[in-house]
């Protein structure tokens, strides 16, 4: 592909990460969203429909998840780092989804700052800013090496 395209297909993408946030509120159901802004520290838990929520999490998580993977692919054409990432990104999931559950039962009782940075790393595309650097680190020691 050639540069020029690359770096148009990547703003693209970038953008599409920025669309899903900007329509947050329209696209996904989240009453912890206003809980988390400052309401937490004088206010009890909001009434949550769990299963909605793990739904609309889902939904979330999988496309910024999706156009991580198209980010990774387009700018480094490497099917491997592709299904690492992917494989990572479910794992992640599963585990974070399952915590997040338990702690929301819980009505985070013990505290709201690991339910709240869970939740972080569902909704935003936090994974992206970690797995990126690795891959290109990656492909800067594959460089040196030749």
């Amino acid at each position: 592909m050639k540069k020029v395209l690359k770096y148009i297909v990547l703003a693209i993408l970038i953008a599409l990460l920025f669309l899903v946030r900007a329509f947050e509120s329209n696209l996904f159901y989240d009453p912890l969203i206003k809980y988390f802004q400052n309401e937490y520290l004088y206010l009890r838990m909001p009434k949550v429909n769990t299963w909605k929520l793990v739904v609309d999490l889902l939904f979330r998580y999988t496309l910024n998840s999706l156009i991580t993977l198209a980010i990774i692919y387009v700018y480094f054409n490497k099917k491997r780092y592709v299904k690492f990432a992917g494989f990572f990104l479910m794992l992640a999931f599963v585990l974070l989804i399952f915590t997040f559950v338990f702690l929301l039962k819980d009505e985070f009782k013990h505290g709201y700052l690991l339910p709240f940075y869970i939740r972080r790393f569902l909704i935003h595309p936090l994974f992206l800013i970690i797995l990126f650097p690795a891959f290109y680190y990656m492909k800067l020691n594959k460089l040196k090496r030749f």
